[in-house]
Order: structure tokens, then C-alpha cells, then sequence
């Protein structure tokens, strides 16, 4: 028990497996997945929790042992590392193929419900995101159109991209891949230090927010 709120208290990743785990269980009880199911979910979540529990102690040990950096601690650590996200991998497959029968028909009746939005409402709601983005810039005085500053252009952009093509295609599986790009695009923003989190969530917020708002006077002025 030591051990596994030591990993809980100084491992980040640790927390995040942890509260997605909860998620993921109290989901499939709401959705109601037969025994086997939850077996399975429940396997793949303890197998995730295992492999991040030994990732830390091969850390531990490789600290120990090597205090100062060598070639040889860098590989055990990222070896150890990449076994939690091949067992993430796993889990996040095993999610899906339990739990997408039971969602992904859910989100396709919420899509379905905003109808096929037409071309011309796709490119205004986009062209009105990157408008508003660069005055926000303007007005705050920080970054460029396309560099740095609030809100995030790269997040507003992919994100009302990821909403028009959610619309357009009706899709659960393309939306939520879309989606998923809209996320890595954002990602890379904060890898890279070029936003805050919080310009980046402004601007996935404001793009995702002013395409849906776009589409819908669209929809209602009978031009959608």
C-alpha cells in the first residue's frame, strides 16, 4: 500500500490512470456491460496500473543506482515507459470495442439532431473563428496571428474544423477521431511552449463554440 500512494502522491501519470480508471468503471456500470465486459475493462485497467507501478520502481532503482546521467539510465527509463504506454494502448482498445456499442449509437443520435450543415456555413463559421482569434490577439497585445499569444489559433482552428466535420459526417467514429486530431494539434502546442493551457483551452473552447453557433444561425435563417 506504501508503495502504491507513493506512485499515487509523486507520479502524475499515476493520478491520471487513476481518475480515468474511475471513469471508465463508473461508465460501463451506467451503461450497464454485461459481467464479462467489466472483467475485461477491469483487467486492462489493473494491467495499466501494474505496468505504471513498475515503471516507478525501475525509476527508483535506476536513480539509485545512477544518480548522474548515463546512457544505460535513460534507456531502462524509457523502455520502462514505453511498457505503460503499450499497456494504455491496449486498455484504450479494450475500452473502445466494450464500450462503443453502447456510446458511439448515443453520439450519433446528438450529431444527428444538428443536421448536415451546407458547404458555405463550414468555411463562414471557420474564416469567423480565424477573424476573431487574430482581433482577441490584437486587442490582448500578445503573440502573433500564428505564434504564441491568447487565444491558441492552431487550438481554435482544429477544433472548429473537428466540429464542422462532426456535423458534416454525422460519424461517431470520424467525429471522435477528429476530435482526437483537434487534441494532438492543441497537444503540440503546449509541448512545444508556445501556449498556457489555459490559451489553449480558450481557443479549443472558442473554436468549437462560435462553429456550433455559426451552423445553427445557419440552420435557422434556412440557409443550413
Amino acid at each position: 500500500m506504501d508503495g502504491i500512494i507513493h506512485a499515487a502522491r509523486t507520479e502524475r501519470h499515476m493520478r491520471n490512470h487513476f481518475i480515468s480508471a474511475a471513469v471508465v468503471l463508473l461508465l460501463a456500470l451506467f451503461l450497464r456491460v454485461n459481467p464479462l465486459e467489466f472483467a475485461l475493462l477491469a483487467l486492462s485497467i489493473l494491467f495499466v496500473l501494474f505496468a505504471e507501478l513498475l515503471n516507478t520502481a525501475v525509476e527508483a532503482v535506476v536513480d539509485l543506482v545512477s544518480p548522474g546521467y548515463n546512457h544505460l539510465a535513460r534507456i531502462a527509463k524509457d523502455t520502462a515507459a514505453g511498457a505503460v504506454l503499450i499497456a494504455a494502448c491496449g486498455a484504450a482498445i479494450m475500452g473502445y470495442l466494450i464500450l462503443a456499442k453502447y456510446i458511439l449509437p448515443l453520439y450519433g443520435e446528438v450529431l444527428a439532431m444538428f443536421g448536415t450543415p451546407s458547404d458555405i456555413g463550414t468555411v463562414v463559421s471557420i474564416l469567423i473563428v480565424t477573424i476573431v482569434v487574430i482581433m482577441l490577439k490584437s486587442m490582448t497585445g500578445t503573440g502573433s496571428p500564428l505564434h504564441g499569444g491568447a487565444p491558441s489559433g492552431h487550438a481554435a482552428i482544429a477544433f472548429s474544423i473537428a466540429t464542422a466535420a462532426s456535423l458534416n459526417s454525422r460519424d461517431p467514429l470520424i467525429s471522435l477521431l477528429s476530435i482526437a486530431l483537434a487534441m494532438m494539434v492543441s497537444h503540440s502546442r503546449l509541448f512545444m511552449r508556445i501556449h498556457t493551457m489555459g490559451e489553449v483551452v480558450m481557443g479549443s473552447c472558442l473554436g468549437a463554440g462560435i462553429t456550433l453557433i455559426v451552423l445553427f444561425l445557419f440552420k435557422f435563417f434556412g440557409t443550413y
